[in-house]
C-alpha cells in the first residue's frame, strides 16, 4: 500500500524503488537525468572536457578538494541515487553495455592522454578520468568485490592523486612552472621531494603493497566475472599508468640538472612533510592492511547488490509471465521481501 508522490524521504524512495517500483517511463527519464548530471560530475568519458582545465586553472588548493572530494559525488550519487533507485533501467542489458564502453574508454584513454601531456598538472587531471572509470567499471559489473573496489579506488584516487597535486603545487612555487620540459634532475637538488613524488606516483599506478593496487584488483576481478571482456581491456589501463607515471618522474628527477633554474630548489619544508605525511601513512595503511575499510563497506555493498539484482530479476520474471494490469502481484512480493531483507542488512552493517 502506499504511494510515493509528493514523499521527499530518501528511505521511502528507496524503499519503493525496491519492492513495487516505479513506472517504466519514469525510471526511464529518472535515470537519464540522474546518469548525465552524475556521468558529468565524475567525469565519465565523454564528459569529462571540463576537468583538466579546472584543475589547470584552480589553485593547488582547488585541484585537491576537487579530486579528492567534489569528484566523488558523481560516483557516489550513482551508488545511492541512480542505481538503487532505477535499477531495471541501469541495469538493462543495452544500458549497461554502453556505461561499461564508456568506463573502459575513459580508462584507456584518459591513461593515453596523459601520456602525451606536456603539463604535469594536466598530466594529473587526465588520469584522474582513468581512475575514475575503473569505479564506473565496478560499479556496473554489480558484484560484491567490484562494488567494494570500486568504493575503495574512491577513496584512493582522493589520497593518491590529492598528493599529487600537493606535490606539482610545491614545485610549482619554487619554479612557477608547469612543464614537464622545465625540470630534470631534481633528484638531487630535492631528495626528499623526489622520494615522496616516486612513492605517490607508485601508489597510483597500484603497485601491491599501496593502496593503488587493492582497489583496481577487487575492481577486475570482480568485473570479471560479469564483464570478462571490459576486464581484459581495463588491465592495459595499469599499464598505461605505468607509462605516464614513470615517463614523467624519469623526466623530472632522473636527468642532469640542465637548467640553472633548478640548481639551487629547496627541497621539502618540515611544513610541506607535515601535510604530506598523512597522506603517505594512508597509502601503506590502506595498502597493507585494507580489512577494516572492506568490512565497513561489505554490508552496504551487498544489500546494494542483491536489491539490485533482485528488481531486476523480478522485471524479467514479470516479463515471462502474462501480462497483469497491476504488474503481477508475484514481483511485487519478491521485490517487497527484497526491500526488508535490505534494510535489515543496512541496520545489521551498521550495529
Amino acid at each position: 500500500g502506499g504511494s510515493w508522490v509528493g514523499a521527499f524521504d530518501f528511505e521511502t524512495l528507496r524503499t519503493w524503488a525496491g519492492g513495487v517500483g516505479f513506472g517504466d517511463t519514469l525510471q526511464l527519464l529518472g535515470f537519464a537525468a540522474f546518469f548525465l548530471a552524475f556521468a558529468i560530475k565524475v567525469p565519465m568519458f565523454p564528459f569529462h572536457t571540463w576537468l583538466p582545465d579546472a584543475h589547470v586553472e584552480a589553485p593547488t588548493a582547488g585541484s585537491v578538494i576537487l579530486a579528492g572530494i567534489l569528484l566523488k559525488m558523481g560516483t557516489y550519487g550513482f551508488l545511492r541515487f541512480a542505481v538503487p533507485m532505477f535499477p531495471t533501467v541501469a541495469m538493462d542489458p543495452t544500458v549497461s553495455a554502453v556505461v561499461v564502453v564508456l568506463a573502459v574508454v575513459g580508462i584507456i584513454y584518459g591513461a593515453l592522454v596523459s601520456l602525451v601531456q606536456p603539463d604535469f598538472k594536466k598530466l594529473i587531471a587526465y588520469s584522474s578520468v582513468s581512475h575514475l572509470g575503473f569505479v564506473m567499471l565496478g560499479i556496473w559489473a554489480l558484484t560484491l568485490q567490484s562494488v567494494q573496489g570500486a568504493v575503495i579506488v574512491m577513496i584512493n584516487h582522493g589520497i593518491s592523486t590529492g598528493a599529487l597535486f600537493f606535490l606539482a603545487g610545491m614545485i610549482y612555487e619554487r619554479r612557477h612552472s608547469r612543464e614537464i620540459a622545465d625540470f630534470g634532475g631534481l633528484a638531487r637538488v630535492m631528495p626528499a621531494f623526489a622520494a615522496v613524488l616516486t612513492f605517490v606516483s607508485l601508489s597510483s599506478i597500484g603497485l601491491p603493497g599501496t593502496n593503488g593496487f587493492v582497489g583496481e584488483f577487487l575492481v577486475l576481478v570482480g568485473s570479471f566475472q560479469t564483464h570478462p571482456w571490459a576486464a581484459g581491456i581495463a588491465t592495459t589501463g595499469v599499464i598505461f599508468a605505468a607509462a605516464y607515471l614513470l615517463w614523467a618522474i624519469q623526466r623530472i628527477l632522473f636527468q642532469k640538472v640542465d637548467k640553472p633554474e633548478n640548481a639551487k630548489l629547496p627541497d621539502l619544508s618540515a611544513r610541506e612533510l607535515l601535510v604530506l605525511g598523512p597522506l603517505v601513512a594512508c597509502i601503506i595503511w590502506i595498502g597493507v592492511y585494507p580489512a577494516p575499510i572492506l568490512r565497513r563497506i561489505e554490508p552496504s555493498a551487498q544489500a546494494l547488490v542483491t536489491q539490485v539484482q533482485a528488481a531486476t530479476t523480478a522485471e524479467a520474471m514479470s516479463d515471462v509471465r502474462a501480462p497483469l494490469p497491476d504488474r503481477g502481484t508475484s514481483a511485487v512480493g519478491d521485490r517487497t521481501d527484497v526491500a526488508a531483507r535490505l534494510a535489515n542488512a543496512e541496520r545489521g552493517g551498521r550495529e
